[in-house]
């Protein structure tokens, strides 16, 4: 398999392991198939998350991105063999912090392009990518699969997958290299809301 998954930090882990072993947390979740999973549950694919704060002028160009943030780590909770909801931590003054379980068509959408990775040639460290202005999430691809995960700069020839749901006019499940879709996302961006964010 050509991903390399990074270790998420051991209090990151942590937080989620006593988050599932919480029958108060579980119960209180909006995740009714956490509640109702039969079986143990277990925190795997742990995947740091980005958020890219800005596309700027120069990303439209072909520069360089702006550095995308590391704001936490995502968790899939399996039972038996699929995931039934996930898990997100996020780094707080104090250390990695539990922040909250969920479901929907992420947590699917997730491991179908964790699948399509599978098969490419070069191996890469798979990330997520959210660009809260157009309200997408994607896999980020990273090339150098021995980064540290402090590193948030994405590279022209790394992959970004979009997960679904994605923006009008931007195809789910399409590879992209980051050179090709970070423009494209510059110009959904309304000339004033671009202008904002440079």
């Amino acid at each position: 398999m050509p991903l390399h998954v990074p270790p998420a930090p051991a209090p990151a882990l942590r937080t989620v392991l006593t988050a599932l072993g919480s029958p108060t947390a579980v119960r209180e979740a909006r995740t009714p198939s956490l509640r109702a999973a039969q079986g143990p549950v277990s925190p795997e694919l742990p995947l740091p998350v980005y958020v890219l704060d800005r596309i700027t002028e120069t990303t439209s160009a072909g520069g360089h991105p702006s550095p995308a943030r590391l704001a936490g780590w995502r968790f899939l909770v399996r039972c038996g063999d699929r995931a039934v909801a996930a898990a997100d931590t996020m780094l707080t003054a104090d250390g990695w912090a539990f922040s909250h379980f969920f479901e929907g068509p992420y947590v699917k959408s997730t491991e179908r392009a964790l699948r399509q990775a599978e098969p490419l040639a070069k191996t890469y460290q798979p990330r997520l990518l959210s660009v809260p202005e157009l309200y997408m999430l994607t896999l980020w691809l990273h090339g150098d699969h021995t980064a540290d995960t402090v590193d948030g700069i994405p590279a022209a020839d790394d992959i970004l997958i979009p997960l679904a749901p994605a923006p009008p006019g931007i195809a789910a499940h399409r590879p992209h290299r980051v050179a090709e879709l970070l423009p494209v996302l510059a110009l959904r961006l309304t000339p004033s809301r671009a202008a904002l964010l440079a």
